[in-house]
């Protein structure tokens, strides 16, 4: 027997809407799931947004407060997709009202804010995700199976980039996500939080760090109201942006591994460019986010002008068979939210994590805030094992 599980979205930006579409769809990926998501209610502050988003996508009802939805008897899970500033008081509250959370990175604006709520999380005894998706992509899965395996011998280095171009105009709105009071620490924690979860997924714990920051565009106007994603304002009263806008970082791993971990939001002709390198003894494993069903490998005992053979990932990878039924059929981002969708409630039907929880939030955030700490003092930064 299935049963209801009543959900609700608090922010309906474009990842509120990736989360309500992940739940429409989740069964009909996952027709085994013993959780049946209903949408009972939404949250958005913007006016009019929730009302729009409730009519759209068949919400039960809507609300410019948030707390009402904690409130909530119908609501036992909830998505938090609002802006960063507003997760840790968000997720503290919706666990401490008994509601399960999946909950985007990064899980507020530091280290002390993802603790909070994963501590929130584990007292309440309920279930807690985090959006970091790209981990759920199955050539993601099937690169960590291979370098664990010992298929590319004994990791020696590996590069992590993650270039966008989202914030490269210099009509861009100074919206939140350039203050550092509401939008935390820019690209490390809008991109950089993904990087150090990947290094982690794949690689194991980081135990230290040396990172350098740059801001290089200073500036940018003022929108006139309400914004929606990567909004232009041209025109305005201009402000000062006061978080990165790249970040380069060098990274030593517990098992004696070298990294490089590279982001930027300013990357002009730089779409979305995504990826990773890993360079073992005896093999590599390369993936590009853009090519996201493709894993470049090259292994065996040749060594010098060793080849690289392209993969097409396919059923037996990662979740592949939920979506595609042969391998080069093509996988995209909305899917990877499905996955994640799907693993949160089976979090919560069999009370045990499935997928990148607030344990992972609280290890990527530790990463972020040495990287601050780095880039501030200019000196390597070491960090606990786990």
């Amino acid at each position: 027997m299935v049963d209801a599980l009543g959900v609700a979205v608090v922010g309906f930006g474009w990842m509120g809407r990736v989360h309500t579409q992940a739940y429409a769809r989740v069964r009909h990926h996952y027709p085994q799931l013993a959780l049946r998501p209903e949408l009972v209610t939404v949250a958005e502050e913007v006016p009019g947004r929730a009302e729009e988003a409730a009519e759209r996508f068949g919400f039960a009802s809507a609300t410019r407060n948030w707390r009402e939805v904690a409130a909530d008897p119908r609501v036992r899970a909830v998505s938090i997709t609002a802006p960063n500033f507003l997760h840790r008081e968000i997720g503290v509250a919706m666990a401490e009202a008994g509601k399960h959370i999946w909950i985007e990175k990064p899980v507020g604006l530091s280290g002390q804010d993802a603790r909070a709520v994963a501590d929130a999380v584990t007292k309440a005894g309920v279930q807690g995700a985090v959006g970091f998706n790209y981990r759920n992509a199955p050539a993601v899965e099937t690169a960590r199976a291979l370098i664990t395996g010992g298929d590319i011998g004994t990791v020696t280095h590996v590069r992590i980039r993650l270039f966008s171009d989202y914030a490269a105009h210099p009509d861009a709105a100074l919206t939140w996500r350039y203050e550092r009071e509401r939008g935390g620490s820019g690209v490390l924690g809008d991109l950089a939080s993904h990087g150090a979860d990947l290094a982690r997924f794949l690689l194991g714990d980081i135990t230290s760090l040396a990172a350098d920051t740059a801001v290089f565009l200073p500036e940018r106007a003022r929108p006139a109201g309400a914004t929606a994603g990567h909004t232009l304002a041209s025109g305005g009263e201009r402000g000062p942006v006061e978080n990165e806008d790249y970040v380069n970082c060098l990274l030593r791993f517990a098992s004696g591994a070298r990294g490089v971990l590279e982001a930027c939001r300013v990357s002009v002709g730089e779409q979305n460019n995504y990826g990773f390198e890993v360079h073992g003894t005896r093999g590599a494993v390369f993936w590009d986010f853009r090519r996201m069903n493709e894993l470049a490998v090259s292994r065996g005992t040749t060594y010098q002008d060793q080849p690289v053979s392209t993969v097409y990932v396919g059923p037996g990878d990662g979740e592949f068979a939920a979506f595609q039924p042969g391998a080069a059929n093509a996988m995209g981002y909305d899917d990877l939210k499905v996955v994640e969708a799907a693993r949160f409630l089976r979090s919560i039907a069999e009370g045990r994590p499935y997928g990148a929880t607030l344990a992972d939030a609280v290890r990527s955030a530790a990463v972020l805030d040495a990287m601050a700490e780095s880039a501030e003092r200019g000196a390597w930064v070491s960090l606990p094992v786990s």
